[in-house]
């Protein structure tokens, strides 16, 4: 049995880290995936992944360079796989940057940067699709925040606020559609084994364990797989809700 056999779904920032782990998780569970990212090679590195991992004939993987935090370009780019693809089953927005540095040093560049990319972006696909899956009356939307959205972190304003918006973005969003079939749910994760976390020292990443009462780092699998979940008609009564996957740092 697959999952998500004849689904069809859009992963932003799906070249690298979570993404790319969602989207493989998705090919092999029988979906058809579109990623969207700004480079290209890692892209088109991804797609040929994702045929190695096809189980039905009928899966078409897509790569799209799109810089999402643009309304006009993100717009254009879904009609294209649209007008490709009739529907879009599954959104998960996932694309995300950090500029970190303490507010009395942050330069308004690095804060907008953070806001049109982690947070600008998820009302421009959201805005962008909403009507399609209105029409169908079913769709799942997935938002990829963050605990730090939650608990905040010093030198993290920008991405703190960004990430703490897609919740409060979800939590509206699915009110508005919940009676027309549509899922709207947040995933937390907590520190994730991503190019993000690489830029840790050791004695950094020590520190974070003593606060993990799993004593261990997360991988990207750990959040494809609830990703995965809430794709899934298995998630068909849930919404609205924020799953953090952060191995109990918040409780």
């Amino acid at each position: 049995m697959f999952m998500l056999r004849g689904k069809k779904a859009l992963i932003t920032g799906g070249t690298a880290g979570i993404g790319r782990q969602i989207a493989i998780v998705f090919a092999k569970q029988g979906a058809s995936v579109a990623i969207f990212g700004t480079n290209r090679e890692r892209g088109v590195k991804v797609v040929e992944e994702l045929q190695s991992c096809r189980v039905d004939e009928g899966q078409e993987f897509l790569f799209e360079p799109v810089n999402v935090s643009s309304k006009q370009e993100t717009e254009m780019v879904i009609q294209k796989v649209l007008e490709k693809w009739e529907k879009i089953d599954v959104l998960v927005n996932n694309a995300g940057i950090t500029r970190d540095g303490l507010l009395m040093k942050m330069s308004e560049q690095d804060w907008d940067e953070v806001i049109d990319v982690n947070l600008k972006s998820v009302y421009n696909t959201s805005q962008t699709l909403i009507r399609s899956m209105l029409k169908r009356k079913s769709g799942k939307i997935i938002n990829i925040s963050s605990i730090v959205g939650l608990t905040g972190n010093p030198g993290q304003a920008n991405y703190a606020a960004s990430k703490s918006g897609i919740i409060g973005f979800t939590k509206a969003l699915a009110q508005e559609v919940a009676t027309r079939g549509i899922n709207v749910n947040c995933i937390a994760p907590g520190f994730i084994e991503t190019a993000m976390t690489e830029k840790l020292t050791e004695q950094q990443k020590s520190e974070i364990l003593k606060k993990i009462p799993m004593s261990r780092i997360g991988t990207p699998q750990d959040v494809a797989d609830v990703a995965l979940f809430l794709a899934s008609d298995a998630s068909n009564y849930i919404t609205g809700q924020v799953i953090t996957v952060d191995g109990g740092m918040v409780m």
